[in-house]
């Protein structure tokens, strides 16, 4: 006769059994699941919604058209999920914390698409050992991988692009020497992010010898008569635009209300796309601004998206017009980076699986997109080569120059090198002073 004790202990046999089942049956459906998670924390509505729905909107295409034309990577499908931050920091780190978690590997990595979401996200980023990567923004002194080891601003960062964006001004006036003396204004947006160039362009004045007047414009930028009124007052030589969204074509518009010459305004790349210059009108006509990706359809690349993603039906953006822009092409380069990244994973730790975040960090800190890479890809000219290493998580550094000629963007410059000598003493010497003050140990690096 079965006693109760006997009986107990067989249901619990029974349960465990089943339970362990159950466990081994989603342990090998997620084993088999070949997907990629990227979140896509992005901002469509807001004051400067017209940069966030254009690179969101390239940024999906790529990868749509990967999966499309390719199967993803090796077998391995991107998914993605947008999150509305409003360019909103609280936003930001809300949709941090509701995407982290997700896909087979959690989150590949975070692109914040704000200065401001990246600062606020560097701690909890680290800890939970998913990188941020923050492409021609966010914080400079992150390009120093021995204090940063999960905070990518790659490309090229704002102090690599200011330094460029001195020496371009230097040429126009006949030589670096002929800065001395001269006043250049730094209209920037009163914000992380517009007040990140102002220790290079203070280090740029005293080595050069020009001064240097820094005007904020508050958030969101719609207003600023006061500010071109001291500017008409200060008659500098060139003003530094350092603007975003509604704030961009209000500079363009008042600057032309005081007559002040719009080919001696140069922006940075946040104020360089035809959103910023189109509703100007002819008040933008003349103006200048930096970039490190261009403009254009006529590269592999955007041919590939417009037949295997609109060719089908499935385009993200519902104004074709904006394809090519200098907005989409820069999600385009946001894409391809992140795809290029997953890529680099995959070949050290083993094709068609999914990579977590740790491996990511490795790859980042291993990129190599050379001429040959970005010819494989169809990019060859739409972005610069790239090459990260441990030290080194900026990785490019170089700036191109385009000037609005009434309807279109035209490149004025070829890529134009930023000033290592001055930029990386400061990049290393801010990095050491923020991890003395969050008790860091820097990591030891090899020299690449």
């Amino acid at each position: 006769m079965t006693t109760h004790l006997e009986r107990r202990i067989v249901r619990n046999v029974k349960t465990f059994a089943a339970t362990l089942a159950m466990m081994l049956v989603a342990g090998l459906a997620q084993a088999q699941v070949k997907e990629q998670f990227v979140p896509i924390n992005f901002f469509w509505v807001g004051p400067y919604a017209s940069s966030g729905t254009g690179i969101g909107g390239g940024m999906i295409d790529y990868f749509t058209m990967l999966n499309n034309r390719d199967g993803g990577i090796n077998g391995v499908k991107i998914t993605w999920e947008k999150c509305e931050t409003e360019y909103n920091t609280a936003r930001g780190i809300e949709c941090y914390e509701r995407s982290k978690h997700k896909g087979p590997t959690g989150a590949t990595m975070i692109h914040p698409a704000s200065t401001g979401i990246t600062y606020a996200l560097i701690e909890k980023a680290t800890a939970d050992k998913i990188p941020l990567v923050s492409i021609g923004y966010g914080r400079t002194d992150a390009s120093d991988g021995r204090v940063f080891p999960y905070v990518f601003p790659l490309i090229t960062n704002y102090w690599s692009q200011n330094t460029a964006k001195i020496k371009f001004i230097g040429s126009r006036e006949g030589g670096m020497d002929k800065l001395r003396g001269k006043k250049i204004v730094n209209l920037y947006h009163d914000s992380a992010y517009g007040k990140e160039t102002i220790p290079v362009l203070d280090a740029q004045a005293k080595r050069y010898g020009f001064e240097v007047i820094h005007i904020p414009v508050q958030h969101p930028g719609n207003e600023q008569q006061a500010q071109w009124l001291q500017i008409r007052q200060i008659q500098p030589d060139w003003v530094i635009l350092r603007g975003f969204g509604v704030m961009n074509p209000t500079a363009l518009k008042t600057a032309a209300r005081v007559s002040f010459p719009r080919d001696h305004i140069v922006g940075v790349w946040w104020a360089g796309a035809e959103e910023d210059t189109i509703p100007a009108g002819s008040a933008a006509k003349g103006y200048i601004a930096a970039g490190f990706n261009v403009g254009g359809r006529n590269y592999p690349v955007i041919q590939d998206i417009l037949k295997y993603v609109y060719g089908t039906g499935q385009g993200e953006m519902e104004d074709k017009g904006r394809i090519g822009t200098i907005y989409y092409n820069r999600g385009v380069v946001l894409g391809l980076v992140t795809t290029e990244a997953i890529r680099t994973a995959q070949d050290h730790f083993g094709k068609g699986k999914p990579v977590t975040g740790e491996q990511i960090q490795w790859a980042l800190e291993h990129m190599n997109i050379d001429s040959a890479r970005l010819k494989a890809i169809g990019a060859t000219g739409f972005m610069q080569p790239l090459k990260t290493s441990c030290l080194d998580h900026e990785g490019g550094g170089q700036v191109k120059f385009q000037q609005w000629d009434g309807t279109k963007w035209v490149v004025i410059s070829d890529w134009i090198s930023s000033d290592q000598d001055l930029v990386r003493p400061m990049i290393e010497a801010s990095a050491a002073r923020y991890a003395k003050e969050k008790g860091i140990m820097p990591r030891n690096c090899p020299m690449p």
